[in-house]
């Protein structure tokens, strides 16, 4: 795309979502085409429509060409941004993370809703990423004592701590395999909440999966083998009844197919009130459970 510097923002819009109908569905073009000129300029979608006849700043045209060439590779446009909306909160976002989605807001905000006015919770986020979960939790939760998040990848941790300094600074980070190894400096039995979104994704669903996430987002954060899809689950399960005091709070996010083999993992001797939750869409999204 070449245009004119001169064009109006509408004119620029509308280019551009022209030109990414080659990859995207229509109403998708439009939407990240609008997102694109909202982002670069610094405006609220009501801002945009109000200045579709302002003139688009020469500096900011120039830069389209190239978006819009990312873009047409599949590049998820928070990549190309590199930026994603998620709460209250404009995180960044790179491929050493995932881009945070809808669910897993709700799941902060489910477990803001079920904490509603109880202070100094002691919370740890596994697989934490971009931090968006960790963050959103400190953020809702009534003066949390101590938010910790962990994640495997340290180019994840680089980008969970740039935004964790923006949006909040008292959140820990460490680098764990937690396969191999349990966080530090977690006696047993002084966790209130524990929650996490691991990878779930089994391997031979990935034919079912747009080109944008398989070629750009992390593969770690994603996909578990076929023969073993629940092993971040049974590690979380074992975690949560050493680490969570008596009452403390277990929540995950998981695949909506294997909801009641994931909640089979957490044995009625160790767990109560286990639950398979549903997400805005009615899809079995989380799994709640307490410990005894």
């Amino acid at each position: 795309m070449s245009l004119p510097p001169s064009l109006t923002l509408h004119a620029h819009t509308a280019a551009l979502a022209r030109a990414l109908q080659a990859t995207y569905p229509e109403a998708e073009a439009q939407a990240i085409a609008a997102l694109v000129l909202e982002t670069l300029l610094a405006l609220t979608p009501l801002q945009r429509r109000l200045q579709a006849s302002v003139p688009v700043p020469p500096a900011v045209a120039a830069r389209l060409p190239a978006i819009e060439a990312r873009l047409l590779a599949h590049e998820p446009v928070q990549y190309v941004l590199g930026e994603a909306h998620f709460a209250d909160m404009v995180l960044e976002v790179t491929p050493a993370t995932l881009i945070p989605r809808p669910e897993t807001e709700e799941l902060v905000q489910l477990i803001a809703q079920a904490n509603a006015g109880r202070p100094a919770l002691a919370v740890l986020d596994v697989g934490t990423g971009s931090g968006c979960l960790a963050l959103g939790l400190a953020r809702a939760l009534t003066r949390p004592a101590r938010v910790l998040a962990v994640d495997i990848s340290a180019a994840a941790l680089a980008v969970a701590a740039r935004n964790a300094a923006r949006y909040a600074p008292a959140v820990e980070l460490q680098e764990v395999d937690i396969l191999r190894a349990a966080p530090a400096g977690l006696p047993p039995r002084t966790l209130d909440v524990l929650a996490s979104n691991p990878p779930y994704v089994r391997a031979s669903e990935q034919p079912l999966m747009r080109t944008n996430v398989l070629a750009w987002e992390p593969a770690t954060a994603l996909f578990v083998p076929d023969d073993d899809p629940l092993l971040f689950y049974r590690r979380l399960a074992q975690l949560a009844a050493e680490l969570l005091r008596p009452g403390g709070q277990l929540w995950l996010e998981i695949n909506e197919v294997l909801g009641p083999e994931t909640a089979a993992l957490l044995a009625p001797a160790q767990f109560a009130d286990v639950a398979v939750l549903p997400d805005f869409f009615g899809r079995p999204r989380f799994v709640r459970a307490q410990r005894r």
